[in-house]
């Protein structure tokens, strides 16, 4: 690597990410000698309010005032700061179908965030769920047309945007349509252009003049790039999007580390080969030393001339465009006063309790009855959401019942249905979990179906039920409500479960 006087430094287009809840000596000098001026934060770095306050502003002195702290907050079990007002998911917001509670929300995502000292939220989602298998988007997508999506993500990005926390709409061109998870694996979405204008394509090219940054997507559409994921596609990052729909603003990857780039083309190489193709800024998640070798390749790429100093040039005044539109605050306890939290906090159990969908006549059980509750013990984080709630939390749900016989498994897709007793008892089946049953729920015959998480579970089960859309404790309340009988279900079910 060789330092040229004037030409910006590589570490100035790399988004990295740090190894706990506060910024250690050796991380603080990284972030220093490489000039890196942007840090995505996860589960592990956020430990109490003030923890998170104290690391907010270390790392803003580490980076200097045009510095770019980001994190998922996009609601439901996609949610990294636990400790705010938990925001419902987006679908759970689609089957409110209100753009003036969509906008509310974000608004009050952004208030909890900027007290915090973060100034950017990777959301909204845009893409459109048209694949009910799909295992990593499903309720994260505010729907099953672009419409809803562009109309309701949009609602909820002004909010967020005129509380001044910078939005980040993904995943550029759409991860609706598959059957895999680009953190595992590779997926392609094989469409023509029109079919992919027509529907994943529509929500970001409706969005694109407001939307102030743009992440990609790991997925090969191979009729507009045989070889590369969007992500690394000049085609599809640098000919559709910034040639032909002339968009400006900040193009960030997808992180490095997924599988579906990292095992074919390293972060080095997939370094190059993204800001080459059109994006601003990569996410190189992961080990000290393989942050160093993205950063690295992009110093080495711009001394060999294949990575042009007008491409970096043009990446780096983005980004300082978008911090200077979004400045870091420093974060301060009375940013988010106690009566600004508890309404929003107000605010977001409305908005869940607006989103509780009842399928095939599903109605509370009579109080009287006696029940039977299965329930898996626990589920862990998959590392994109959080972890589900475990069975005390659900159980908690029946706690207005008299007569309540838990059935705790350590596994739903173990569940055998034959092994209950045949007692008269009203068995309510209650998902914690986000991944569909599949074949594993034949047989399965619940009085009612309680679907904490991933909707699409419903279409495994023929049986009536209560779409809550996530488990966050707005989401319990507005469950508990419904079977208690102080609360009606008055969402509208997404057109694949609404047949």
């Amino acid at each position: 690597m060789t330092a040229v006087p004037g030409r910006v430094r590589a570490g100035r287009l790399v988004m990295v990410d740090i190894p706990g809840p506060s910024l250690d000596k050796a991380t603080a000098a990284f972030l220093r000698r490489h000039d890196v001026r942007a840090v995505c934060l996860f589960r592990r770095n956020l430990g109490t309010e003030s923890e998170v306050c104290a690391l907010t502003r270390d790392l803003r002195d580490a980076m200097g005032p045009g510095a770019l702290i980001g994190l998922d907050q996009e609601g439901g079990a996609v949610v990294r700061s636990t400790f705010l007002p938990q925001a419902p998911s987006a679908m759970s917001l689609g089957a409110a179908d209100s753009e003036s509670l969509a906008h509310e929300v974000g608004a009050a995502v952004a208030r909890g965030l900027r007290a915090l000292g973060i100034n950017w939220n990777f959301a909204p989602v845009l893409d459109v769920n048209s694949n009910p298998a799909n295992p990593v988007i499903a309720e994260r997508a505010f729907g099953e047309t672009p419409q809803r999506v562009a109309r309701l993500a949009g609602a909820w990005m002004q909010g967020s945007l005129a509380e001044g926390v910078a939005c980040c709409v993904k995943h550029f061109p759409g991860h609706g349509n598959t059957h895999q998870d680009s953190h595992h694996a590779l997926p392609t979405v094989d469409k023509p252009l029109a079919e992919l204008q027509a529907l994943e394509l529509a929500p970001f090219r409706m969005l694109a003049a407001s939307a102030p940054a743009i992440m990609t997507a790991h997925i090969v559409y191979p009729q507009l790039d045989p070889v590369y994921p969007a992500t690394l596609s000049k085609t599809i990052l640098g000919g559709l999007l910034r040639e032909q729909w002339g968009y400006e603003g900040v193009v960030i990857t997808d992180a490095l580390m997924m599988k579906a780039v990292a095992d074919r083309w390293g972060y080095d190489r997939a370094a190059v080969l993204a800001i080459t193709a059109g994006a601003d800024l990569v996410l190189a998640q992961g080990p000290v030393a393989e942050q160093e070798r993205a950063i690295a390749a992009l110093e080495d790429a711009l001394d060999a001339g294949t990575l042009s100093t007008e491409t970096v040039a043009s990446a780096a005044a983005r980004l300082d465009a978008l911090a200077a539109r979004f400045p870091l605050h420093a974060a301060e306890a009375d940013r988010y006063p106690a009566e600004q939290r508890r309404a929003d906090d107000g605010l977001m159990h409305r908005a869940w309790a607006a989103g509780l969908v009842a399928l095939r006549g599903a109605l509370p059980p009579r109080r009287g009855l006696p029940l039977r509750v299965v329930v898996q013990a626990g589920v862990p984080s998959d590392q994109v959401s959080e972890a589900g709630i475990d069975a005390a939390s659900v159980l908690a749900l029946f706690e207005g019942f008299d007569d309540v016989q838990p059935w705790v498994v350590d596994d739903l897709a173990t569940l055998r249905w034959d092994t209950m007793p045949v007692d008269g008892r009203y068995t309510v089946l209650v998902s914690t979990r986000r991944d569909r049953y599949g074949a594993a729920a034949a047989g399965w015959r619940p009085a009612l179906h309680l679907v904490l998480w991933n909707p699409y579970q419903a279409l495994d089960v023929p049986a009536p039920a209560l779409l809550a859309f996530g488990h966050a404790d707005g989401a319990r309340a507005a469950v508990r409500a419904w079977l208690e009988g102080r609360a009606a279900a008055t969402g509208s079910a997404p057109p694949s479960l609404a047949a």
